[in-house]
């Protein structure tokens, strides 16, 4: 069951709503225009405690739970689903610097990844890959005290605006599948790496590109955690990242119902109230039924994560249902308003192509549903095992 916040909690939300009225919601259509997202205002979100703010206290963050974390980014993806992408990464790549990179190297880059400072992104998807996260071509060679990473990573979110990476690549044989792929913290201005941008439907301020990598030098000592053990590291991440990506899909889709319900009990048809009528009601209702069920749910997922309790199938639920359910939602939202919805003037057509990328990204629907069936069969199959 869900337990209520803490005063303390309550508080950071209060704070994470009240500057995304302030400060995000009003430039969320100006930020696509633009394309990049406002390092002045990441500087602001990093001095209230709104990024990594799960990350340890030795390092800057807020030695929060995870729910906290969820918290931010919940408020902040209300004004700018985008803008929320930060804290996320930051928890994401954040988790894993601080477990198994040198305290030398956490020390430089959790600090800077918590004031806003530095902006990371996770390397893990190619070209040939896809959602086949184990089947990477990209390869790191040890030469010496250093690695030589070769290769391209493709579909990266701020592939052309990160600071740094978390890159995955092969150190062992190709058929040693998982095992043999490693994790390294690369700075993004280091020899021998470049960039591109794709021009995508939506999720303009993010971006998203590949990055190439010729040649690229690295000390042995950005290798994070031992050498091999990369596929381990990402997959756990993700399981965090998932429920964190559903409680940005419900933001967004619950930003589109509350500007709907205003415009319905204001807007006239037939000599009354939009609201009046039931077949214009019944929609939003349906939406505010479904977006409540799948925030308790990534909300209950962080919560066992936080208890150090098996998620992984509630975490895919999340993904799963979280950007699918906010499409349809926001849609009917967009409806609703009429010719006006299909406007660029409002904001529900943004809303639309910014969730409808996370359909995508981060792992398909259909692959979400195969880790859910895998944990399912995998559990009863124990179970029987142990009656038998």
């Amino acid at each position: 069951m869900t337990r209520p916040l803490t005063d303390d909690q309550r508080a950071f939300q209060e704070t994470a709503q009240r500057f995304t009225r302030e400060k995000i919601a009003p430039g969320y259509m100006k930020r696509e225009a633009e394309a990049r997202l406002d390092r002045a205002l990441l500087l602001e979100m990093g001095a209230l405690g709104l990024i990594g703010a799960d990350l340890p206290e030795r390092y800057g963050g807020l030695g929060e739970p995870s729910v906290t974390a969820g918290l931010a980014i919940e408020a902040l993806a209300y004004g700018d689903i985008n803008v929320s992408y930060v804290p996320l990464l930051a928890s994401l790549n954040g988790q894993i610097i601080a477990r198994h990179a040198s305290p030398e190297l956490a020390g430089h880059w959790i600090p800077r990844i918590v004031a806003g400072e530095a902006l990371f992104c996770i390397a893990l998807t190619e070209p040939r890959g896809g959602s086949d996260a184990a089947n990477l071509a990209l390869s790191a060679r040890r030469d010496a005290d250093s690695f030589v990473i070769k290769g391209e990573k493709s579909s990266i979110s701020m592939a052309d605006q990160a600071d740094a990476a978390v890159v995955f690549a092969r150190t062992g044989p190709v058929e040693a599948g998982a095992r043999g792929i490693s994790a390294f913290l690369v700075p993004m201005n280091t020899p021998g790496i470049s960039t591109t941008r794709f021009k995508d439907l939506g999720s303009h301020a993010i971006g998203r590109g590949s990055i190439f990598f010729d040649e690229v030098r690295l000390p042995a000592s950005h290798l994070l955690g031992e050498e091999g053990m990369g596929f381990v590291q990402v997959m756990q991440g993700f399981d965090y990242s998932r429920a964190l990506i559903g409680l940005q899909c419900c933001a967004a889709a619950q930003a589109s119902l509350d500007e709907s319900w205003s415009y319905i009990t204001e807007r006239q048809a037939f000599g009354a109230p939009l609201a009046q009528y039931q077949g214009v009601t019944f929609p939003l209702a349906e939406g505010e039924g479904l977006i409540a069920a799948i925030r308790q749910l990534c909300y209950h997922t962080l919560r066992l994560r936080d208890a150090d309790e098996a998620h992984t199938s509630e975490a895919a639920m999340c993904k799963w249902l979280g950007p699918k359910t906010a499409v349809d939602v926001i849609h009917q939202c967009l409806l609703t308003h009429g010719h006006y919805g299909w406007s660029l003037d409002l904001p529900h057509q943004q809303r639309l192509r910014d969730v409808m990328g996370l359909e995508i990204g981060d792992g398909t629907a259909q692959i979400m549903k195969l880790i859910v069936a895998r944990e399912k069969a995998g559990r009863l199959a124990v179970q029987y095992a142990r009656k038998g």
